[in-house]
């Protein structure tokens, strides 16, 4: 079985993930990462170099060898994974694999967010608070129906990892 944790940037994917692939005895991959590696520059640089539609090309490149040659897995996906072309499709098509959403509040991650920008290509260049919280609003109403896909969905707001890997951990079994 594969687990794969889906959700808005910063609602937790990575963190999470981490603690429940130990808790599960799994291995961690975070998607962002393996695409990283696998192309020798950061995501970052993807985006500035090569363009959203390169990456995002690569990107469902890589969710397809993880889902085909990985078992015993969790795996983050970055925000838009899901959003683009067929991903969520492959993702519920795979057998191996269940789906979780890591459900967080706007609010939330405008607070988790707002000092970490630079690091985050596609907000990278919104200078308040007020437009980055429009932004993200928007982007989630686009992205919801994708993320309620979901087998399971777990509310992050004002909850601990380990409360959270619980939550998952009892939604699986």
């Amino acid at each position: 079985m594969n687990v794969i944790l889906i959700g808005y940037m910063a609602s937790g994917k990575s963190s999470v993930g981490k603690v429940l692939a130990n808790k599960l005895n799994f291995e961690f991959i975070d998607l962002d990462n393996y695409i990283e590696i696998n192309e020798g520059m950061s995501v970052k640089d993807i985006f500035k170099d090569k363009g959203e539609i390169y990456f995002r090309r690569v990107e469902t490149k890589y969710l397809k060898e993880v889902l085909n040659e990985k078992n015993h897995i969790v795996l983050s996906l970055g925000g838009g994974t899901p959003c683009y072309g067929a991903n969520m499709q492959a993702i519920l098509n795979d057998g191996n694999s269940k789906t979780i959403y890591l459900k967080t509040g706007i609010a939330t991650l405008v607070e988790r967010l707002k000092n970490e920008k630079s690091k985050r290509p596609l907000i990278a260049h919104i200078k308040s608070d007020e437009v980055l919280t429009e932004f993200i609003g928007k982007h989630l109403f686009e992205r919801t129906p994708f993320y309620n896909m979901s087998k399971i969905k777990v509310t992050t707001d004002n909850k601990s990892e380990e409360e959270i890997v619980e939550e998952v951990v009892a939604g699986l079994f």
